[in-house]
């Protein structure tokens, strides 16, 4: 969350904190240049949004899962740009 939205924050948030914990949370803040609560909520919720990304569990109406079933059943198509894709080597191999 980038601070230029500072100005529009209007809610509130409290918690509390080990001594331990303001500490490394306070030096961590001063190395990336950002004040504490900045350095907070940027980590919370980047934190927020990967839980809620990586959620395996997807509720859907009838109809809907219907739809996916369907889309699953439908003969693939060719994808050219896919086939070429996959044939490449990754470059993490360093081939």
């Amino acid at each position: 969350m980038p601070t230029a939205i500072a100005s529009t924050r209007s809610a509130r948030l409290g918690l509390r904190a080990t001594p331990e914990q303001e500490t490394v949370l306070r030096r961590a803040a001063e190395v990336a240049h950002k004040s504490l609560t900045d350095f907070i909520l940027d980590a919370a919720y980047q934190a927020a949004e990967k839980t809620l990304l990586d959620q395996r569990l997807f509720m859907v109406s009838g109809s809907q899962y219907q739809a996916l079933l369907e889309m699953l059943d439908r003969p693939e198509s060719d994808n050219p740009g896919l086939a070429d894709l996959l044939a490449r080597r990754p470059v993490w191999t360093g081939q």
